[in-house]
């Protein structure tokens, strides 16, 4: 099994709770996450109610449609979401956890550690120290495109 962690820390220009609800936020995600910068290529939440553990959702992404859930969610200090990739036999390829730590620096920033960890099965987790390079960049893209999106 190859394991892949990645952590990104930006400083975003607005309060906490805003920044945390646009994280928190899934079908708006495809408002500000980067595109062609980016695997991802748009998220839907596919149950209903307000954002909770357990909610569900799908990214489309370059490498198909992968579906994914809320894993942990601690607001406006922590969110989690879980998404998975598995083959026609049900055995899981790939599943990753990108998670979003915040915390309030004055009234008007919000420091944001980004912490996403991958875990690739198979003959996939040969390939971990690409995906390691590929994980940086695409979680460093999404990192500055949630600062852009509060310039």
């Amino acid at each position: 099994m190859g394991e892949v962690e990645v952590v990104v820390e930006r400083t975003v220009a607005a309060p906490i709770g805003e920044v945390f609800a646009r994280l928190a936020d899934i079908e708006g995600h495809n408002t500000w996450v980067p595109g062609r910068a980016s695997i991802l290529r748009g998220t839907r939440q596919t149950s209903p109610g307000p954002v909770a553990v357990g909610t569900t959702y799908e990214d489309r992404t370059r490498m198909g449609t992968l579906p994914g859930d809320v894993a942990e969610l601690d607001p406006p200090r922590r969110i989690v979401y879980h998404w998975w990739d598995r083959g026609p036999s049900g055995r899981t390829k790939m599943e990753g956890w990108p998670g979003y730590t915040l915390e309030a620096v004055g009234e008007r920033e919000t420091l944001v550690r980004h912490d996403a960890r991958l875990r690739a099965n198979g003959i996939r987790a040969l390939g971990a120290p690409v995906l390691r390079i590929l994980v940086r960049r695409e979680r460093t893209a999404t990192m500055d495109a949630l600062v852009r999106s509060f310039a």
